[in-house]
């Protein structure tokens, strides 16, 4: 008795459709590719470099100080029409109180010593402490970024995940740093 062959094309069908809905399915829960669009985040990540997000980790874990972030825009940033995601780095978590002054940085107080920076802010911001379930965000391009301390703080329910890897250009690729690097911050 011989099997019935079926259809090619049929076959080719059932194939494209499973790989539609496993992609879509990675990258509304797993990870997505992104691309950078500015230079807010020099020298970390350059215009056009792509990156991959993940989006299982903060299921499990809340963020953290140095993550480096991508967001939806918030609701102040929708009033401006603001529609694409936003990628920048987490400063300050709920409880701190961040202050920006004499060109630097202070979380708790404590100077932030932010060797990933492109240049040291040359603007002031108020001690202000960050509300629960809110994240303080600042890109690497210290002068040169449109970040929370022009529009407020990020909600959780908007970060849509933590970039991981860059895989573009090929010469950048690799791992991105998450680690802090300020452990003097860390203690509240």
């Amino acid at each position: 008795m011989t099997e019935k062959q079926e259809n090619p094309i049929v076959e080719l069908l059932k194939t494209l459709v499973s790989a539609g809905i496993l992609a879509i399915g990675i990258r509304s829960c797993v990870a997505e590719a992104r691309y950078i669009p500015s230079e807010s985040m020099l020298p970390t990540l350059e215009i056009n470099d792509r990156l991959i997000v993940e989006k299982i980790s903060y299921r499990f874990r809340k963020p953290e100080r140095g993550d480096v972030v991508v967001f939806s825009p918030t609701e102040t940033l929708k009033q401006q029409d603001y529609k694409e995601a936003f990628i920048k780095r987490v400063i300050g978590i709920p409880g701190d109180i961040v202050e920006v002054k004499n060109n630097a940085v202070y979380v708790n107080n404590q100077k932030l010593s932010e060797k990933y920076i492109l240049n040291p802010p040359n603007y002031e911001y108020p001690p202000t402490k960050i509300p629960e379930g809110q994240y303080l965000v600042l890109g690497d391009n210290r002068n040169n970024s449109y970040d929370s301390h022009y529009w407020g703080f990020v909600p959780l329910k908007n970060l849509i995940g933590r970039a991981t890897v860059r895989f573009w250009p090929p010469d950048r690729i690799g791992p991105l740093n998450h680690q802090p690097l300020y452990p003097e911050a860390q203690a509240k």
